[in-house]
């Protein structure tokens, strides 16, 4: 297959995913519990009250109309209008997603290098006192949910010592870089958290090509250390890192709902979280088609980039 045909491809299985995720979104939206309708109405309406609200929210449509206007809007840019303060759900994403890609760019940057070390040295050394002790802190760290790890973290700089602030709150009329110190917290616990998954999953591959004839007989003509791992080990894994990455670079994106909260952060995690607290259901829907496509595009742009950087295959099969 060559490397058009294999992009062509992937392209296509990214629509396909994209779309049955936007079925997935819309459908849990139905089976949110609460009324959308009470929300907007207020508890004291009436049933006459009720029925107008239902109209003009189109909530009196069946559902399958509802979710191709949403999917057709969507695909137009228009991801509708939220239920509480009419806000149009691109003018909010458009808002509060540029905090959540700095977060996440943030974390990335700390989680790339410290993740590749750690999983080359480990894995050139399987089995040795380093692997193990690696391999048992990055199981521990990556089997907390962020929020535990969130909490722990805020206790120990915030909350305790006061080194950093409890609350990350943007200046007003600002943006989050203009205080930097608000971002150590959220950005260390997406970071170790990827640190800990992306690490496992380098050390892995990296541990399967050390044990290959290719890399042994290399040892056999002597070559060892960095020079072994640099020349012989890092090209064939980092195909496979990159993969690996670009997870969790889209759990990252994720991650962000659960941080964005603890800390009180304006990002989009934060919103999605109050538009869910409040049924407001475009909100919701939007918000989420917007963090799958970008976790998607993140998968794809890995796969692509780590089968150009697979030796083997030498940019096309």
């Amino acid at each position: 297959m060559n490397r058009w045909a294999f992009w062509l491809r992937r392209l296509a299985a990214g629509a396909v995913a994209l779309v049955a995720l936007s079925l997935l979104i819309f459908g849990a939206t139905e089976l949110l519990p609460g009324d959308a309708v009470s929300a907007v109405a207020g508890p004291t309406a009436t049933e006459e009250e009720r029925a107008a609200v239902r109209e003009r929210l189109g909530l009196d449509r069946d559902a399958a109309t509802r979710y191709l206007e949403w999917a057709g809007g969507a695909l137009r840019g228009d991801l509708g209008t939220g239920y509480l303060g009419a806000r149009p759900v691109t003018e909010v994403v458009g808002a509060r997603l540029p905090h959540s890609l700095l977060l996440a760019a943030l974390a990335l940057a700390v989680t790339v290098p410290v993740a590749v070390v750690a999983g080359l040295a480990a894995g050139m050394r399987a089995g040795g006192p380093l692997d193990s002790a690696l391999s048992t802190g990055t199981l521990l760290v990556a089997g907390l949910p962020e929020f535990v790890l969130a909490t722990l973290l805020l206790w120990a700089l915030a909350a305790g010592p006061g080194l950093l602030p409890q609350v990350s709150m943007v200046p007003l009329g600002g943006s989050p870089l203009d205080a930097p110190e608000i971002l150590v917290l959220p950005v260390a616990t997406l970071a170790v958290s990827g640190i800990a998954v992306a690490t496992r999953l380098i050390r892995a591959r990296t541990a399967d090509i050390a044990a290959t004839p290719y890399v042994e007989a290399a040892r056999l003509r002597g070559v060892t250390g960095p020079r072994l791992a640099l020349r012989h080990v890092l090209p064939n894994a980092l195909g496979p890192a990159v993969q690996a990455l670009g997870m969790v670079t889209g759990a990252l994106v994720g991650g962000a709902v659960v941080v964005e909260t603890v800390f009180g952060y304006p990002g989009i995690g934060r919103e999605l979280q109050e538009a869910v607290a409040y049924r407001d259901v475009p909100l919701v829907q939007g918000i989420s088609l917007v963090l799958c496509a970008i976790a998607l595009a993140v998968l794809l742009l890995a796969d692509l980039l780590a089968r150009a950087l697979d030796p083997r295959s030498g940019g096309a099969r």
